[in-house]
């Protein structure tokens, strides 16, 4: 019987194998960060470390513990808080489906959770609620300076409170915050405000009546923002809604007097205590449940990503999730905008860079390594390689010191340290290394 010849096998290079260099070049290549998100390495990693450190020693001074809230949420939690025609809920939330058949959101702010806690929670009986957050959003946003898909965030919520001294405590822990990392003199702090429900009610069909006579020089967006959130036009960064917006109304011509009475305590008690504004009557919030005082701390500092800080009251932002009617304010700030403000981060603690020379020069080290560490040094080990490569990777460390064990050390029961920008080096018995290294703490 004939056999029916076999199809030629291609070549062995053209068919790499599992594990091949080949493989493994174009895996790497496929396996980078997703646009929009990056990765927080070395100098970014501590200066994020260092502005929730000082945020959160700031925040604990003023009563307002920790909190966190799940990384994702039912969506109805964002829908109902930031509103169907805002451009998160429409163009920037990550919603997927999970296997359940839930509608789930990855959250693009910190509020609606940590509202939606005080409800589920009962939280209500804790009230008044102090809480400092931090954590990652999400938004799919264009990527650009200062504005990332994955993006951190600190805030705090005041949530109890109904008296305006609550939004001068609010303000003033953003303000102590940013004067702790040093850049609050290159900020200023824009206030406004956005009025009770009556104000708010009078000031729309104000705004409806003049973008109405305008229609036509607004753009698409705007057009349908004025049937359904008319204030939210004023949010317009557009160049021709910029310019109607020039001439439309002012929030204050239509401030109830009682509104009046409490924007006015306001700034009062920011005045007691020294802090000063800038009003600004086109700072808006376009969702019902804002009352009462808009603020933002923004900066010339970061080009058009001006906004460094930026709060509000919210007294009807739990009722409209479903809860009791309950006052709240707070604020939010960008870490990677607050990042770029700092400049250069403080530099890493210098280690002391432990080096063995043999099998038991080697196996005290890991001992040694750990009774320093207890003592409150920072110490790097180097498993191996002897004295010349050792010393080599403590140059690369930046380590203020090199402690060298061997057999002849071990001997006489002490170590060599050498001062690593000196040069000079010094016996020190091993019994005295932790009082001797103190120096270099």
């Amino acid at each position: 019987m004939r056999q029916r010849p076999k199809k030629p096998r291609a070549p062995v290079a053209c068919r790499p194998r599992p594990n091949s260099p080949l493989r493994t070049e174009k895996i790497v290549a496929k396996l980078q960060p997703v646009r929009g998100t990056h990765d927080l390495i070395g100098d970014d990693a501590r200066a994020h470390l260092a502005i929730v450190a000082a945020a959160r020693e700031i925040a604990d001074r003023y009563g307002y513990g920790p909190m966190s809230t799940p990384i994702f949420e039912f969506t109805d939690v964002f829908q109902r808080t930031l509103g169907d025609t805002s451009d998160i809920v429409t163009k920037e939330m990550y919603t997927f489906e999970d296997k359940g058949g839930d509608s789930l959101t990855l959250r693009p702010e910190g509020t609606a959770g940590i509202a939606r806690a005080v409800i589920s929670g009962g939280l209500r009986d804790k009230l008044p609620l102090k809480c400092f957050y931090t954590g990652p959003m999400f938004r799919h946003e264009r990527p650009q300076k200062g504005r990332l898909r994955q993006f951190h965030q600190i805030g705090v919520e005041l949530i109890g409170v109904a008296e305006p001294s609550g939004d001068v405590e609010a303000i003033a822990l953003g303000a102590d915050i940013l004067d702790a990392l040093g850049i609050l003199s290159e900020t200023t702090l824009e206030l406004n405000t956005l009025g009770d429900g009556e104000s708010r009610a009078a000031y729309r069909d104000a705004l409806v009546a003049y973008f109405t006579g305008h229609t036509d020089k607004l753009s698409d967006d705007s057009r349908e923002r004025l049937q359904r959130n008319p204030l939210r036009i004023l949010d317009s960064k557009n160049a021709d809604d910029r310019a109607v917006i020039t001439d439309a109304p002012v929030f204050d011509d239509y401030l109830s007097d009682d509104a009046r009475v409490f924007f006015d305590a306001v700034r009062s008690g920011l005045d007691t205590i020294g802090i000063a504004y800038t009003l600004n009557p086109r700072l808006v919030r376009g969702l019902d449940y804002y009352s009462h005082t808009a603020f933002e701390f923004t900066t010339e500092a970061l080009g058009a990503q001006g906004t460094v800080l930026a709060g509000g009251r919210y007294d009807g932002l739990i009722e409209t999730m479903g809860g009791p009617a309950t006052p709240g304010v707070g604020w939010a700030a960008g870490v990677e905008r607050l990042a770029m403000m700092l400049g250069e981060p403080a530099a890493a603690t210098r280690p002391i860079a432990l080096v063995g020379m043999g099998e038991d020069g080697e196996r005290e080290t890991v001992r040694l390594a750990r009774e320093l560490r207890r003592a409150g040094l920072t110490i790097e080990l180097l498993y191996k390689g002897g004295v010349k490569r050792g010393l080599k990777r403590a140059d690369r460390t930046h380590a203020a010191a090199a402690v060298l064990i061997g057999d002849d050390e071990l001997a006489k029961g002490s170590v060599t340290v050498r001062n690593l920008d000196s040069g000079e080096q010094a016996d020190v018995a091993i019994a005295d290394l932790t009082d001797h290294l103190a120096a270099y703490r």
